[in-house]
């Protein structure tokens, strides 16, 4: 299968094209930048050069692919809403070059605006910024097999760039590894290998679903997060006020922690990577300031 996935040089992206060239898949993946391209050459994928914002670029290749995978996303949180405006436009200018082909699109989406102990058929909160689920849901509407991976907050390994190293940062800046409250709410986790799995098994299965959780930890508590990233960094670990977390405070709060028994047992997926705080406990974690 033919299949072009954008995001192709990311965290998670990068992990997918691993995972799919590895089973035998052809991928063309889109590179902003000769050493982006030069990444995706050296896994196996073929290139195209272009960006987010490049539609047409985007629609040319989807109508000649055999599926899509959308894995990018800007990251840069002083930016959110536009960033959030830009992955709906890709993710419509994806959806309208499949429309009608029965050809799947795979999107990707978070847990934020989710209750605790949600499960697939549970829908976000549609106040939430991030459109990437709603949107996959429009085009499925209109003929498009298009359906959305939830990713944990944490999709976690050595090299994670991700929510984990913003509060390793913050920590070392403030000089305690804090958590709010009790620290009672949960996250969910993933290591990033088992995440790139449920890509290609959702779309080796046929994408029969509209929804599938990425996500392997259910629950771990935010206090328990806290108190590895001190004991590493040696640290304290106290209770802190909103204002600690700054910006970060709301994700710092939320309660992100789902079910995902049924994506585990409709793609016989079982989890093979550490689990987040075994994962986190390493010292790899910590390169770059001072460990325990």
């Amino acid at each position: 299968m033919h299949i072009f996935v954008t995001g192709a040089t990311g965290w998670v992206g990068s992990a997918v094209v691993g995972e799919l060239v590895g089973a035998g898949h052809q991928v063309t993946g889109l590179a902003r930048s000769d050493v982006k391209a030069a990444a995706l050459a050296a896994a196996g994928a073929q290139i195209v050069r272009g960006t987010l914002d490049d539609l047409e670029t985007l629609r040319a290749v989807a109508s000649r692919v055999d599926a899509v995978m959308h894995t990018a996303f800007n990251h840069d949180f002083s930016r959110f809403l536009e960033n959030c405006e830009q992955d709906r436009r890709v993710i419509e200018a994806l959806g309208s070059a499949l429309e009608g082909s029965n050809r799947p699109l795979l999107v990707t989406s978070g847990l934020s605006g989710l209750a605790r102990g949600a499960t697939e058929s549970d829908r976000p909160d549609p106040s939430a910024p991030r459109k990437s689920e709603a949107t996959a849901r429009a085009l499925a509407e209109h003929g498009v097999r298009a359906a959305t991976v939830r990713l944990a907050p944490s999709v976690h390994g050595l090299g994670d760039h991700g929510f984990v190293p913003i509060l390793v940062r913050l920590a070392r800046e403030k000089g305690v590894s804090a958590y709010l409250g009790e620290g009672r709410n949960c996250w969910s986790g993933v290591y990033r290998q088992d995440a790139a799995r449920v890509y290609r098994l959702a779309l080796e299965q046929g994408v029969s679903e509209s929804v599938y959780h990425a996500v392997a930890d259910e629950a771990v508590p935010f206090k328990a997060i806290a108190e590895v990233v001190g004991r590493r960094l040696g640290l304290p670990i106290e209770p802190r006020a909103r204002e600690h977390f700054g910006w970060f405070a709301g994700m710092a709060g939320a309660d992100m922690a789902v079910s995902s028994a049924r994506t585990r047992e409709l793609l016989d997926w079982k989890p093979e990577g550490p689990g987040l705080l075994a994962d986190l406990d390493q010292a790899g974690y910590y390169a770059g300031g001072p460990r325990t």
